[in-house]
């Protein structure tokens, strides 16, 4: 069995759902179908949470009725017969008048993750009412029955096996299951998710619990790029490249990939293809156990970062020093991306500044603090780039006319970092795909 996983952009129009339709039926192997939200569906219910939160229900009705507008435009596109469509309107009207109803009461948390979880249950329910129309056998198969996170909000993988090859247990004769991204339920029973992008996820996680043949993520791009193609010209799609590769870039910045959804793969095994729905037939990339290539494959950026400077006289030689330092940032649940450590100083970096204030108030006890916002981490990636001879110092050639605030090199033997002012982000990235690539 395998997965199939289609972004917003992939399922955002009705002729693109028509398009996922064609390649989920192409093959006879068994597949579950993973689904996200409709393009554009997740920022609007944002939005809708963002206004009720502030006690604006004025705006949140003008924004629930802007997307159901949207709603209603795209059913009859997707659907001919007055069946279907009847089958879609009621579909529509059912998740708006949840919508409509939370207008009437108080607004908290957990009514905010149902709100964000209504995007992927309308793209899976239309999508389903498509193959219904079109007569193709497919199992509806809700993501809360086997989706869960524990109370520290990491997913119960052995649960979410257990649960799942039940579920699939029933149905021994069927080769298509329809499901959602993004969405679970966590500790409480309530209905949560994995976070923004959380739909990639899903599907390594869904790999995972069935061990499945191949986790494909389909986008709307040729694969993984060894640079940022919205900003570099002549940027290629990888081919071929690790699991601690792929890795690495997805923390550090390939929007292509959801940073948490390679572990559950490389877990099991699963090789992990990256496919462009308006090109089914193009290469994409591979991410599989090992590859044989070394040096520099590709370049990734992490905006929003921000670098905390600890200097303390007191800090040379003392035993437990770095301990009490990551203390505080445990503390808080605020993960570090990068350090480095010279005898007076301890720099590190992080792009979660919800508790940036009690933070540095307590790593004032230590010494002098300084705060530097608006930075970008710029991450080279390749197999064994920090053995590789000349590799590194190609990099630092490359950026020769960039300030450069940060080197984190060593901690990889996969990854050099190096943190920028985010001022010279696209000047980097330039410089280093000049620099770096053989063209």
């Amino acid at each position: 069995m395998k997965i199939m996983k289609f972004g917003g952009t992939s399922v955002g129009r009705p002729e693109r759902m028509h398009q996922v339709k064609d390649l989920i039926t192409r093959g006879d192997e068994p597949t579950i179908v993973v689904l996200s939200a409709l393009s554009g569906t997740t920022n609007a219910l944002v939005g809708i949470g963002e206004a009720l939160a502030a006690a604006d229900k004025s705006l949140a009705k003008d924004r629930i009725d802007a997307l159901h507008a949207h709603y209603l435009t795209f059913y009859p596109a997707l659907l001919e017969t007055a069946e279907a469509r009847a089958k879609a309107e009621e579909i529509i009207k059912e998740h708006f008048e949840f919508l409509n109803i939370l207008l009437k009461i108080s607004f908290n948390e957990a009514i905010n993750r149902d709100i964000l979880a209504q995007g992927e249950m309308l793209s899976t329910k239309l999508f389903y009412t498509l193959l219904g129309e079109l007569q193709i056998p497919a199992v509806f198969l809700p993501a809360l029955d086997f989706m869960s996170i524990d109370e520290n909000s990491e997913p119960e993988l052995p649960k979410i096996s257990e649960k799942l090859k039940a579920i699939l247990s029933q149905y021994p004769n069927e080769r298509l299951f329809i499901t959602q991204g993004y969405i679970c339920k966590n500790h409480r029973n309530e209905v949560d998710n994995l976070k923004r992008g959380g739909s990639d996820y899903t599907a390594s996680l869904v790999a995972a619990a069935i061990n499945a043949s191949v986790c494909e993520i389909w986008t709307d791009i040729d694969g993984m790029h060894n640079n940022d193609p919205r900003i570099v010209d002549r940027t290629r799609p990888i081919a071929e490249m690790s699991f601690d590769e792929a890795a690495e870039l997805a923390y550090f910045g390939a929007k292509i990939l959801h940073p948490a959804s390679i572990w559950p793969a490389q877990l099991h095994n699963i090789p992990v293809r990256l496919l462009n729905t308006m090109q089914p037939d193009a290469g994409g990339t591979l991410i599989k156990a090992a590859v044989e290539t070394t040096g520099v494959k590709a370049i990734a950026a992490k905006d929003g970062i921000t670098a905390i400077k600890i200097k303390s006289s007191r800090m040379l030689l003392a035993y437990g020093f770095l301990r009490r330092i990551f203390e505080v940032f445990e503390k808080y649940k605020t993960p570090i991306d990068m350090i480095t450590t010279s005898e007076v100083a301890v720099s590190v970096t992080i792009d979660d500044l919800s508790h940036l204030e009690q933070i540095q108030a307590e790593l004032e006890s230590f010494g002098t603090v300084e705060i530097d916002r608006n930075q970008a981490i710029i991450c080279v990636v390749g197999n064994k780039v920090a053995e590789t001879k000349g590799a590194v110092q190609s990099v630092l050639d490359s950026l020769i006319d960039i300030p450069v605030r940060m080197v984190s090199f060593g901690g990889s033997k996969h990854n050099v970092s190096i943190l920028v002012d985010a001022q010279y982000k696209t000047q980097a990235l330039k410089s280093l795909n000049e620099g770096v690539f053989t063209w």
